[in-house]
């Protein structure tokens, strides 16, 4: 085996002589081939994958990308896009495409530019502008313009009629803006919208642009561009990022068609004649032929001589196998790193005619004791491709990835501006920063609530055990265990006149009496205010009652009094100051009431201290009660949920506190504020680096959203906590890892209110820095902005620690009220203040910070005038309200966050690069807002390795640029390596990686591991033609094929495509080289992107099972519907890229259930629309909680998903329609499935339904059915449904179908079909099949027949006699799953589906189970879901059945003989004698079709016939 490099053909200098002898060996070769060999030429199948809709530019789809960098790029690229039309090129499109480009990455790093081009390969952007091209054409665009206006709902072609629009704009409601719109930044919020729906690039657009962009920038309006193409063009778009394998098919029992098929003219191009490489068994031909251009026709020869020796599939001995994975892994280890990618990539993908050869390759010990020691290390299994640093990435999904590398980069190459490279970069990378997604909780250890009972010393616990172990013991779900200690702590935090307390004071009651584990603490929230007593407000009145009588007796003892006091209160009724005193009299008649609860009570405890406490934790709104310090609103309580784990990790000891144990957790904090708890954040880029300040307005205005941030930062100066002095630098603790910018109006009360705080909070903490920001309120004069001026010029001018007490001053409302009186600013001069310096600067007149600061306010942080906001380490927290709160504990609780996510992690990485303490700080701030910025991914995962020195293919990184660590585990034998090989090589031109490659082999192999040929289309650029041209879209090429087996072609797509075959004349589930002309070329189109869902009823938790969504748009409110899984409450519904509404389906969905809320769309949370936009080729999965309309609907739920629509939604009445449901896969079997069809039409007088899984129809067949339909006068539909991603999936195409017949029985058809009756494809029915449908099944969901007994001599094969099935059977008879009939309200009702499919799920993961699996299937569950056994003459079949028996046979079914192994043809027309007479009739009305069709005349093309939730969506 020669490795391939150009030095094996060029290192002797013998060359010319080697090379002589082989044109002797070709000569002779030549002579031999002509007479006995091949002469066929090469033979190939292509595949390409296009979308439905046209190609989209470009242009547009270069400024998707750049907007996903931000707005900013967006608008500048739009901008710049005018001057590519007028650049000076040659019209090519190459010449376009680098013009384009040039324009595009003037901003872009050189990595992202690389990205840039994968993605325009990849069309990842196609379907972002396709979605805007759907809400264009929504909007119904008006005739005979190239663009168009709407301003709130109506419509123009003309700039001039603008001003009318938007007089009367306010009149009507602003339109709903996508996450995706491109908003022109200057625009004002107040303003009315104007959408231009536009293409960018023509000269009409930018006219317009310019005029629109005058008009924001005055703050008359908002602008909002949308793409729309007036005039799309007639390509589509070809895409990529799918694995395309041709399978070899078993051919023990023949199913191929006898039909001739005639080839069409394909494009000869297709097999590469200048490839390069092009290298057969070792020889280079591509260099071959560049060497000796004489020899070209012998060389030609030759290759196809080697191509047809390589190509010898003669099976391996099971001896062979056993090795083969290893073998395979130390074949691609000998290769030169550099070419090992490649040759993994041509063993996996052409394995079967490799696996010969590769038998021989010998195994070195070292490298099997690697693999098997990493097994252990790792436990490997999975063949996985984790990215950088530990990402995780499963490989089949490209639109995913090339938002990880964009993400990646974008950190990578910020850290790497900051100043961060080479080995401290990843260790930084790895940091893992992500906010905790744990629930933050109060401390619970505050005198202010008063326990009523302690489970550790209270006697009524004495017979419990105390120690910490017996967490471990098991006990039954929901039962929380009976522990001495204060594992739970249950505090109420109440208003005594809330109606709602009574309620939940009585579920504390029934906790405390039923002996429930919890520590019970309760805190009155009451009027705190001295002049209310408890004779005139019952708060106050059972407040001081409870503090009396626990003063008296114990806690305890007041609850029950508590207690006693809301006996009185009737449902419904407030407590009265009467319940109060009655309660009081009667238990305590001695005592005067006017002492406990009048003016001069002594029982106030706790009063003031609760509602401070109240207020301070911030718990929102009462009642609240706290679990472990965890609030919970009243309706979010769930017993369910108390039960916590947390104290099982080993770290608790039995002498340990552990309510003190608890509240030291991380999750716990003084105060809870929703807005800095929030999960979606906001964050700077903090990455920009320049020397520009904010004392230099003009050029301030100059720069782009970063570089301003950048300017901000560079000119703040900070103020810490006293007694640093700056000679200790290095010392640890100065490198302070939180900075707040305080955002506000300092010249107003709430805005010097803010920093006051800020400066109270960092006096308890030497983590933090502090600075300003200021955001006027009103245009800037002297008067308006003296505080603001002099903090300004006492930070530019004074120590640290003199400007931050002279700044608090300034912060005070006495120190401005005597400025404003005329005071001196000097009076307010701190002690050792340089006041001459202060002085001077204080009176400057220039105020370039304060107008930079309010510029910057309003365009980069998005604030109004005087608005206050603060910025924690790049985090942008506000706009806050007016008059919201934002105190010294609201800065301890972000403080906290930082420090616990963030902030240490960052300083001790930061720390040991020893940058100065400032620098320092600064650095922290911005690595933060960098890493915290990034979308919430999985965690970094370590990879620690054993070796890598045997079992590794490792490439090194360029030196000195920042690099991708990049590590894949793969057995090279799969069907992964077999993607992932493509995927490394293509990433390998992208990005700078250190790649390494494990190799994790299978020992003991058994069968033959991949049993397919494989090819995966992926691209890291567009390619040109030789003339400059775009060249046709990426297509999978299989060249030199072996001609002798049978293959079957599959797609394997990401998850949410669904794509079907189109234009192909070839059967491509039966491909035979050997017949074919040339070329086999396999067309698909994507056909839909999924969305999928689960839904949820918040009443119940459960899957609202049969509940029906539907999917449209404004115009057509309908275009598909679905039905909700029982499973995990599933649902898919298919779309297109665009904006579509999500809708419960009108009748009974609609009666009985309203969306609640939803969650992963695109509209807010309460809009009642629930919009959807599908604008990329990742998956869409949303989340839908649904609620009950009525409490009367509970009985309509049961009624309706129990017995079916009502009537109304019925389309058809039940008696005038049968329907007929099959599958079919390749031509033979379409052959059968319109014979079938034809006898059925023969037989049955009633009308006639077919319903085709569409999946895997053949071009052909969906061309010829609608002919069909009209000619025999039946109905036809043909349905589609994914495979849902965690349904355990199939890999064989024959299984793939076997599921589709038995495992969505009840998802494939709508509601309004209450019965089907499936008929295999290669049946014959000689009956009148409306008695099969009208047979009384006997309350079983569905009837089948039993296999025949009656043909003695097949009792060997007769399996389900014996062992498992004999057994698991008990009796009963095993089924044949070629005619079923199904009560689909039935089958619905029992929720048949999901329990079948909740079997296949278990038994599936085996592969050995379920050998036949529509049929297995429902026999293993015939105890879970009864089938009902159809008498023996429904269903007779030569192989199993008698020939007395056939004439009695009402269907007769041509079972495969596993006995003579016939041919299905062969058998077809020798078992039944009409089936050459449907034969001949079906194939003359083809013919006619066929004329017709060439004649221009034939009958309706498919879709005419289809259900409306099938209907195209263009």
């Amino acid at each position: 085996w020669c490795p391939r490099t150009e030095a094996n053909l060029l290192e002797s200098t013998n060359t010319e002589l080697i090379f002589h002898k082989m044109g002797i060996l070709i000569a002779v070769l030549g002579i031999w081939f002509s007479s006995s060999l091949v002469k066929a030429d090469s033979k190939a199948v292509t595949t390409s994958l296009t979308t439905k809709w046209s190609s989209t530019p470009l242009l547009l789809e270069t400024s998707e990308f750049l907007s996903e960098e931000g707005q900013e790029k967006f608008w500048n690229f739009v901008e710049a896009s005018e001057n590519i039309k007028r650049a000076e090129h040659d019209g090519s499109d190459y010449s376009s495409y680098q013009e384009m480009l040039k324009v595009a990455c003037q901003t872009l790093s050189p990595l992202q530019q690389n990205l840039l081009k994968f993605s325009l390969s990849l069309r990842s952007y196609s379907a972002a502008v396709q979605a805007f091209q759907q809400i264009a054409a929504d909007e119904s665009p008006p005739e005979g313009c190239t663009l168009f206006f709407v301003v709130h709902g109506e419509k123009t072609c003309e700039f001039d009629s603008l001003g009318n629009l938007l007089q009367a704009a306010s009149d009507r409601p602003k339109p709903f803006l996508f996450k995706g719109d491109h908003k022109y930044p200057a625009s004002n919020p107040e303003s009315p919208v104007v959408i231009l729906y536009a293409e960018i690039g023509s000269e009409e657009f930018y006219r317009h642009h310019r005029r629109l962009v005058a008009k924001a920038e005055a703050g008359e309006i908002t602008y909002v561009l949308r793409h729309y193409i007036a005039n799309p063009s007639k390509e589509k778009v070809y895409l990529s990022g799918y694995g395309v394998e041709l399978a070899i098919k078993s051919t023990e029992y023949k199913a191929k068609d006898d039909t001739q098929v005639k080839g069409t003219d394909v494009n000869a191009t297709v097999i590469d004649e200048n490839d390069p490489i092009d290298e057969v068994q070792g020889f280079l031909f591509g260099k071959l032929r560049q060497l000796y251009p004489d020899l070209s026709e012998e060389l030609k020869e030759l290759r196809k001589h080697l191509v047809e020796s390589t190509n010898e599939m003669a099976p391996l001995k099971v001896w062979q196998l056993q090795d083969l994975s290893f073998q395979t892994a130390a074949r691609i280890l000998t290769a030169p790193p550099v070419d090992a990618l490649m040759v993994m990539k041509d063993l996996s993908q052409n394995f079967p005619t490799k696996a010969r050869a590769i038998t021989k390759t010998v195994v070195s010990s070292e490298l099997r004791a690697e693999i098997e020691e990493n097994q252990k290390v790792m436990c490997l299994k999975s063949n996985t491709v984790p990215l950088p640093l530990g990402l995780h990435v499963a490989q089949d999904d490209d639109p995913v990835l090339i938002d990880v590398l964009r993400n990646e980069a974008r950190v990578m190459e910020g850290l790497h501006s900051l100043g961060i490279e080479g080995i401290s970069l990843h260790n930084v990378l790895k940091l893992n920063i992500q906010p905790s997604d744990s629930d933050y909780a109060v401390d619970i250890r505050s005198p202010a609530i008063s326990w009523i009972n302690n489970l550790e010393v209270d006697s009524r616990y004495n017979s419990w055990p105390s120690s910490v172990q017996e967490l471990l013991r098991p006990t039954f779900p929901g039962v929380i265990r009976q522990i001495r200690k204060n594992f739970h702590n249950f505090v109420l935090i109440v208003d005594p006149t809330h109606e709602t307390t009574a309620e939940l004071l009585n579920v504390a009651e029934m906790f405390f009496s039923n002996h429930i584990p919890l520590r019970i603490g309760l805190v009155f929230v009451v009027d705190d205010s001295e002049d209310v007593d408890g004779l005139q407000d019952p708060g106050v009145a059972l407040l001081r009652t409870y503090n009396y009588v626990a003063q008296e007796m114990d806690n305890n003892y007041a609850f029950q009094t508590v207690m006693s006091i809301y006996n009185k209160v009737k449902t419904g009724d407030q407590l009265k100051v009467e319940h109060v005193v009655s309660v009081l009299e009667k238990q305590y008649p001695y005592v005067e009431v006017n002492s406990v609860l009048g003016i001069d009570s002594a029982y106030d405890q706790n009063r003031k201290a609760a509602r401070a406490y109240y207020e301070q934790t911030g718990v929102g709104p009462l009642p609240v009660v706290l679990f472990n310090g965890m609030p919970f609103q009243k309706d979010q309580l769930d017993p369910d949920d108390l039960e916590t784990t947390t104290f099982i990790n080993g770290e608790l000891s039995n002498d340990q506190d552990v309510v003190e144990y608890i509240m030291n957790q991380p999750n716990v904090v003084p105060r809870i504020n929703s807005r800095i708890l929030r999960s979606d954040r906001e964050y700077l880029d903090l990455t920009g680096m320049n020397n520009h300040f904010v004392d230099d307005f003009a050029r301030f205005t100059t720069l782009d959203s970063k570089d301003k941030t950048a300017a901000v930062a560079n000119s703040m100066t900070y103020l810490t906590k006293k007694g640093m002095s700056s000679k200790e630098i290095y010392d640890d603790s100065f490198v302070r890892p939180v900075t707040f910018w305080i955002v506000g109006d300092f010249d107003r009360p709430s805005g010097r209110q803010l920093l006051y705080d800020a400066i109270k909070h960092q006096k308890s903490s030497n983590n933090v820095r502090i600075s300003m920001i200021n955001n006027p309120s009103e245009e800037p004069n002297s008067q308006n902005t003296i505080v603001a001026k002099a903090i300004w010029a006492a930070l530019q001018t004074q120590t640290s620690n003199n400007a931050k007490n002279f700044i608090t001053k300034m912060a005070k409302e006495e120190t401005v009220k005597a400025l404003e009186a005329g005071a001196d600013i000097l009076e307010f001069a701190v002690g050792g203040m340089d006041t001459t310096i202060f002085k001077e600067a204080f009176e400057s007149p220039k105020v370039d910070f304060i107008l930079s600061h309010a510029i910057y306010c309003r365009d980069v942080l998005k604030l109004k005038k005087g608005q206050r906001a603060v910025i924690s380490n790049g985090r942008i927290i506000g706009p806050l309200e007016d008059g919201e709160m934002f105190n010294q504990d609201d800065f301890h609780l972000l403080e906290n966050i930082i420090l616990k996510t963030s902030g240490q992690k960052i300083k001790s990485q930061i720390q040991q690069l020893g940058f100065e303490e400032d620098l320092a700080s600064d650095l922290v701030m911005k690595v933060d807002a960098l890493l915290s910025a990034q979308p919430k991914g999985e965690a970094r995962i370590e990879y620690h390795f054993f070796e890598e020195r045997y079992s590794a293919v490792k490439l090194r990184p360029k030196e000195g640029e920042t690099y991708f660590d990049v590590v894949a585990i793969v057995d090279p034998v799969t069907r992964d390596a077999q993607r992932l090989a493509p995927l490394l090589l293509v990433l390998n031109q992208l990005i700078n990686m250190n790649l390494r490659v494990f190799m994790n082999c299978q020992s003991k192999l058994s069968d033959m591991p991949l049993k397919s040929f494989y090819r995966y289309v992926l691209e890291p650029e567009i390619s040109f033609t030789a003339e400059n041209n775009f060249a046709p879209g990426p297509i999978a090429k299989f060249l030199d094929m072996p001609q002798s087996p049978l293959f079957t072609l599959n797609l394997n797509t990401p998850e949410s495509w669904m794509v079907e075959s189109v234009r192909t004349p070839y059967d491509l589930d039966n491909i035979f080289l050997e017949e074919v002309d040339s070329v086999v070329a396999a067309e698909y189109e994507l056909e839909y992107l999924l969305l999928e869902g689960h839904c949820y009823d918040i009443t119940t938790g459960q899957p609202p099972r049969g509940l029906q969504f539907t999917l449209g748009t404004s115009a057509r409110p309908v275009i598909v519907d679905t039905i909700v899984m029982a499973n995990l409450g599933y649902f898919q519904l298919k779309a297109n890229p665009g904006a579509w509404t999500l809708r419960l389906r009108k009748g009974r969905s609609e009666d009985i259930y309203r969306i609640y809320s939803h969650d992963g769309t695109d509209s807010p949370p309460e809009a009642n629309e629930v919009i959807v936009v599908l604008n990329n080729f990742k998956s869409k999965i949303i989340k839908v909680k649904v609620s009950l309309q009525t409490r009367g609907a509970l009985k309509e739920v049961s009624y309706t998903w129990g017995r079916g629509q009502k009537n109304e939604d019925v389309k058809q009445d039940k008696d005038d329609v049968l329907n007929i449901f099959s599958v079919a896969s390749g031509h033979l079997y379409e052959r059968f499935l319109r014979i079938m069809m034809l006898s059925v039409l023969k037989h049955t007088k009633t009308p006639l339904k077919f319903w085709f899984l569409k999946n895997y129809l053949s071009p052909t067949f969906k061309e010829f059915i609608p002919y069909m339909a009209k000619k025999y006068n039946f109905q036809y539909e043909l349905v589609q449904y994914k495979w849902p991603r965690w349904l355990h999936q199939q890999t064989e195409k024959q299984r793939i179908i076997w599921g589709y017949k038995i495992l969505f029985l009840d998802v494939l058809f709508p509601l309004a079909v209450d019965k089907i009756l499936f008929v295999d494809a290669d049946q014959i029915v000689r009956t009148d099949l409306k008695e099969l449908r009208d047979f009384n099944l006997d309350g079983a969901p569905y009837g089948y027949t039993p296999f025949c007994d009656s043909r003695r001599e097949m009792d060997g094969y007769r399996f389900w006699k014996s062992g498992y099935w004999a057994s698991h059977l008990a009796g009963r008879k095993y089924h044949i799953s070629a005619l079923y009939v199904v009560d689909l309200k039935k089958f619905r009702k029992i929720a048949a589906g999901d329990r079948l499919r909740g079997q296949y799920q278990g038994l599936s993961q085996d592969p050995n189970s379920l050998s036949n699996l529509d049929q297995d299937l429902p026999n293993n569950m015939i105890h879970q879901v009864p089938i009902k056994s159809l008498p023996q003459e429904w269903l007779w079949c030569e192989t199993w059945c008698d020939d007395s028996s056939k004439k009695r046979a009402k269907t007769i079914d041509l079972c495969n003989n596993p006995m003579t192994k016939e041919p299905k043809l062969q058998a077809a027309m020798r078992i039944v004698p009409e089936w050459q007479d449907y034969d001949q009739e079906i194939k003359l009305l083809q013919s006619q079709f066929q004329k017709e069709k060439e004649m221009g005349t034939p009958a309706e093309m498919p879709g005419q016939h289809t259900h409306a939730s099938l209907g195209r969506l263009y």
